[in-house]
């Protein structure tokens, strides 16, 4: 590396993660003003809505029984902390309702997603890479992180019963298995097994952190949610072709 690009001195930690966040709400942005990319976004975002709302009511009808546990768990407590507390568990419990929706979207759509994916990166570069160990290696790793999403949710829900805290370790958990996921296509496209994918997000911390933040966070947005999964696929694309040329040291 030249000397002056080694004295270069890297953004901290939360601008690296400010910047991985934006290109999800940049990628909803740009879905909406790119037809080209609309009829690859369609049944993706059409079956997100419907298993979204299968969550969200889910999640509805188990929180009057996480109510009682938690209830028998803590005991007596005082007015102020049983209130914060109940929101706290409608959040984690609700929360987790829509990311099991989500994450059964992300899977029964995961083949359309990685089309939209590779259609996007033909766009912004003008070529695919491709570097891949063939179809069977590749649908294979996609569904191992498919699962592994799947898989994240019951911990989600686990978390969210927690009083206070749960929720918050439930979405930083949620964001980290998103971010792994989404990221799935391009990096397998770029020839990453399950374990360097795991090494890629672990060297780019701080963006992969933003990232799957802003994506848990975009679940909470009305109407908005429902194009979260076709976003994803464009704005995990985005972070990946962006931090291609980015140095590592």
């Amino acid at each position: 590396m030249p000397r002056d690009e080694q004295a270069l001195p890297r953004p901290g930690a939360l601008r690296r993660a400010a910047a991985g966040a934006w290109h999800v709400p940049a990628a909803l942005l740009l879905l909406l003003r790119t037809p080209g990319l609309w009829l690859l976004a369609l049944a993706p975002a059409a079956l997100t809505a419907v298993l979204l709302l299968a969550g969200l009511f889910l999640g509805i009808y188990l929180i009057s029984g996480a109510e009682r546990w938690v209830a028998r768990v803590l005991g007596p407590v005082p007015d102020l902390l049983g209130l914060l507390t109940t929101l706290a568990l409608w959040l984690g419990v609700l929360g987790a309702g829509l990311a099991l929706g989500l994450a059964l979207a992300l899977l029964l759509s995961a083949p359309l997603l990685d089309r939209l994916a590779q259609r996007f990166e033909r766009l912004a570069t003008g070529a695919l890479r491709d570097e891949g160990r063939g179809l069977r290696w590749e649908v294979g790793q996609s569904l191992r992180a498919g699962l592994f999403f799947l898989a994240a949710v019951p911990l989600v829900f686990v978390l969210g019963l927690l009083p206070l805290v749960g929720p918050v370790l439930g979405i930083a958990w949620a964001a980290y298995a998103l971010a792994l996921q989404q990221t799935d296509g391009p990096l397998v496209r770029r020839g990453l097994d399950f374990a360097a994918r795991r090494a890629w997000h672990a060297r780019w911390r701080p963006e992969s952190a933003g990232f799957g933040l802003a994506g848990v966070l975009l679940l909470a947005v009305p109407f908005a949610n429902v194009l979260l999964a076709p976003a994803l696929a464009i704005a995990a694309t985005r972070l990946v072709l962006e931090l291609e040329h980015q140095p590592r040291a």
